[in-house]
């Protein structure tokens, strides 16, 4: 298989792969199957496995010349832009994006439960903009905080 179709495969099954969880989580957050899914490990492991592999794939000796290119050896942009020019390496920063969000939104939901305060919103927003999400489950918190405060 060409490297352009393993990098189209995993962007498009790592991305077919989390849905499910946030399907449950924001269809079905007081489930038991959805509590049972979003404690497994097993989309980490997974995930992260196809992202060790598309990393290596990706991976060429320029690799590190071109992310510590200036004299401090801090990433910079220009750097980062020609490694981003691969396809490779565009889906192995898909799958560890799509990693760190479910694990964003799992932080999200469990302390939702816990609290017992709406997450679906936050969590949706996780799927593709989990900075966002996160932002709007603490805004959450705080109103929801304000208004219990008030009664």
């Amino acid at each position: 298989m060409a490297t352009s179709q393993i990098a189209s495969c995993a962007f498009t099954w790592g991305t077919i792969a989390v849905l499910p969880f946030y399907t449950l989580m924001v269809v079905a957050p007081n489930a038991d199957l959805t509590k049972r899914a979003v404690d497994s490990t097993a989309p980490y492991v997974a995930l992260g496995l196809l992202y060790a592999y598309l990393l290596y794939l990706s991976w060429t000796p320029d690799t590190l010349r071109a992310m510590f290119a200036s004299k401090y050896w801090l990433p910079e942009l220009p750097g980062i832009v020609r490694m981003f020019a691969s396809e490779m390496t565009v889906a192995s920063a898909w799958i560890h994006l799509l990693a760190v969000d479910l694990f964003a939104a799992r932080q999200v939901y469990h302390d939702g439960i816990k609290n017992n305060i709406e997450t679906r919103h936050s969590v949706s927003l996780c799927l593709l903009f989990c900075p966002i999400g996160i932002a709007t489950h603490a805004l959450t918190k705080v109103l929801v905080g304000s208004i219990d405060r008030s009664h």
